[in-house]
């Protein structure tokens, strides 16, 4: 079968984007996904995003890890909001729904920010955080970022008897100042490092908002590929609501790809 893509980048978090609107592409299976997100026999990315139909909004952003395994994916959804202005879909705000329900976009000139989902609760596991922000992360205080350093703690709670089954993301945060952390990110799926991660760095800095409780409402994040912004409001319950991810995407390359 003929695939004709898009690659993008956010951060340094990179996906292949399918126009599938008249659905060519459903009956895309996991082998094939593995493939096409396979650094040395593919095209190469840490995941997949069909634009799908969808009749209460622009599209449906359908997300795949480079596994095949789906969750929601912050540096993908800005990928996805880029990609379709080629496919006709513009506007400064364009409103799309994802596995974890409805998204708001709106574009700027040099960013794109979009409405990730409501967390209702930071769980503590002893000195650590537990968290979903569309999808279930897993975060760690510390001032060791490096890549051996994530790789190995990831490893070790991504593959433990609490989260072998479904999984989780991990992130090591380092916190630089009360509206500045710098972070490093496991993502299942992936099951290595990454260069960015969106619902990690929301995560990171709901979690790192959690332990100041100082008045901002922003926390600036360094990934390894590049800078990220949220920006959220803490709610009487003791959750976040209206939380935004500010970032890049970037186009990279398209071509066509054959398999068999």
């Amino acid at each position: 079968m003929q695939f004709i893509f898009s690659k993008y980048q956010g951060t340094g978090n990179d996906f292949i984007l399918l126009n599938n609107l008249s659905g060519k592409y459903n009956l895309l299976n996991i082998n094939e996904i593995q493939i096409l997100c396979d650094r040395k026999f593919g095209i190469g990315a840490d995941g997949l995003i069909k634009i799908n139909y969808s009749e209460k909004y622009a599209f449906q952003m359908d997300y795949y890890n480079s596994d095949g395994s789906q969750s929601f994916c912050g540096n993908g959804a800005r990928c996805a909001i880029a990609f379709v202005e080629t496919l006709g879909i513009s506007g400064k705000e364009i409103c799309f729904e994802a596995i974890d329900g409805f998204h708001w976009a709106k574009k700027t000139e040099n960013e794109i920010r979009i409405q990730m989902s409501d967390v209702k609760i930071i769980q503590n596991i002893k000195n650590d955080f537990e968290l979903n922000t569309g999808s279930p992360h897993y975060v760690s205080l510390g001032d060791d970022i490096s890549s051996s350093a994530i790789i190995e703690f990831g490893k070790s709670i991504r593959h433990s008897i609490n989260y072998k089954k479904e999984g989780i993301n991990v992130n090591i945060l380092k916190g630089i100042s009360p509206s500045y952390i710098e972070i490093a990110s496991y993502e299942r799926g992936v099951e290595n490092e990454t260069l960015s991660c969106g619902t990690g760095a929301t995560a990171c800095a709901l979690v790192w908002d959690k332990i100041q409780n100082v008045s901002v409402n922003f926390v600036n994040v360094k990934v390894k590929g590049g800078s990220l912004r949220v920006e959220f409001t803490r709610n009487k319950s003791g959750g976040y609501e209206k939380i935004y991810l500010y970032g890049p995407a970037n186009f990279i390359f398209s071509g066509e790809i054959n398999l068999p």
